[in-house]
């Protein structure tokens, strides 16, 4: 490295999603200033499982990365909820960390440590470290409003969010219920809700916060935050998206499944212009056994082409890792489904190539659990969505993008919390063929295109991440 290199720090959450997306922002970084080395920290338990591992050996020579491994976790165990593996991955992770930067700061002086945004620990741990530090918010600004906004919240309110009868009013966004808040609002006596709290008055501690997220998909919020920071209530507000992964020749793709993931593409390649709908809950959500027989019927009864990347159910209805894939999740389709629809879909277990899915040009919708990655992705690529939250922030993501953008139609849930298939069938056909869907698929191509303006030369996002690097760019 030389020394007139520009060193910035990264700290990824463990999370494989979080890891993807600021290390997407890391690769944008260099590839518009190549003065830039970065070095990005990575919490792990163990060994890397190897979709990590592959992603991080792709990276350009100005990232370098650095394992951070702590012992004693013992008492997390695969039968513990994936969240509390997370939580005490990251808190033991701490010590560790600040000795990793400690040590970076000791070899080249450090212009920036950037955090990801749910382990904002790291902002208490840098200050006595004379270095600018910055959050990397991977999410929406909406969602950095609430944060911003939750302790006001909190001291107002009396009762349990989802019992309120008006939606809640969050500075510079669209109005939301309380049910539609991120999983931690469902009971304010929680644990998870006050670490939630905690994390997001740490974000006060920051100099800056980059967001994923770019000025023409939330305009109103972004400068509703522009405001707050003009009168020094709140740090520096960055919109420096979108960052999405741009190529998945790096994947590590399951032995025995690269066949049906390499023919789904073939099997694209003889549909339609948008005549198919991509379903998918992302990299770590599952959905019920119940969930899965009326999914399945409802895509046969709506009559429309589809591809379903399946997954088994799971405990708890999530996963973070890639783990052990020899249960066969075809088991769980009704009896004798892919026959009747074997000229209508194509089933792929476990992994697709989402990227090279979604810009096909025969698919036309995407059944979305809204993970801010799957929606960038969709978004990058102009396709409509029917939204289909599961957990973390996602019904949140839903209302900004059916009720706000309108860009997204929403599954409605029975009282149970299952969708049912003739509610599917429904929204399936009204965004496929339906008039609104028409609406909706137009709005669409223009975000798409507001998108690439973004980060094109000159863009928005372009701009403003610039404008960072030159800062640190004197400071160093």
């Amino acid at each position: 490295m030389e020394s007139k290199t520009i060193h910035v720090a990264l700290v990824s959450a463990p999370v494989y999603s979080h890891l993807r997306s600021i290390l997407e922002f890391a690769k944008r970084l260099v590839q518009l200033h190549q003065d830039h080395y970065v070095t990005c920290l990575v919490p792990i338990d163990g060994s890397p499982c190897n979709k990590t591992k592959a992603l991080l050996q792709s990276l350009p020579p100005n990232i370098d990365y650095v394992f951070v491994s702590p012992k004693n976790l013992e008492d997390s165990t695969q039968d513990t909820h994936p969240a509390f593996q997370v939580r005490t991955l990251m808190i033991r992770s701490l010590p560790l960390i600040r000795d990793e930067l400690k040590k970076l700061i000791s070899k080249s002086r450090l212009a920036a440590i950037i955090s990801d945004g749910i382990i904002t620990q790291v902002l208490e741990l840098v200050k006595d470290l004379n270095v600018l530090s910055y959050t990397y918010f991977p999410s929406s600004a909406m969602l950095l409003a609430l944060c911003l906004h939750s302790e006001y919240l909190d001291k107002t309110t009396s009762s349990e969010y989802k019992d309120l009868l008006e939606p809640i009013k969050i500075p510079g966004c669209i109005p939301i219920r309380g049910v539609d808040l991120p999983d931690p609002f469902e009971d304010r006596s929680s644990e998870t809700y006050k670490e939630f709290l905690g994390g997001s008055k740490r974000f006060f501690l920051a100099d800056g916060i980059l967001i994923n997220t770019f000025f023409e998909m939330e305009a109103v919020t972004i400068k509703e935050l522009e405001e707050q920071e003009s009168r020094g209530m709140i740090p520096s507000v960055h919109a420096i998206g979108p960052f999405v992964q741009q190529d998945e020749s790096n994947c590590v793709i399951l032995e025995g499944n690269k066949n049906n993931s390499m023919e789904c593409l073939n099997w694209l390649d003889k549909q339609e212009k948008d005549s198919v709908l991509y379903v998918s809950f992302g990299s770590g959500g599952t959905i019920s056994h119940e969930q899965i027989i009326e999914l399945a019927l409802g895509l046969e009864h709506s009559g429309e082409k589809f591809l379903w990347l399946l997954k088994p159910p799971s405990k708890f209805g999530i996963i973070f890792e890639f783990g052990d894939f020899s249960e066969d999740p075809l088991k769980y389709l009704p009896n004798g489904f892919l026959e009747r629809t074997k000229e209508q879909g194509f089933i792929v277990p476990y992994w697709a190539p989402q990227i090279k899915i979604l810009g096909h040009s025969a698919i036309g919708g995407y059944i979305c659990h809204c993970g801010w990655n799957s929606i960038l992705e969709s978004v990058v690529h102009g396709i409509p969505m029917i939204a289909w939250p599961l957990f973390a922030e996602q019904r949140m993501n839903a209302v900004l993008f059916c009720n706000d953008l309108k860009v997204a139609v929403r599954a409605k849930v029975n009282e149970v919390g299952i969708v049912e298939r003739g509610e599917i069938a429904l929204v399936i056909k009204n965004l496929m063929t339906g008039e609104e869907g028409k609406g909706i698929r137009q709005r669409m191509r223009e975000l798409k295109r507001s998108a690439e303006d973004a980060i094109s030369e000159g863009g928005s996002s372009t701009r403003t991440l610039s404008q960072l690097a030159l800062k640190w760019k004197i400071l160093e």
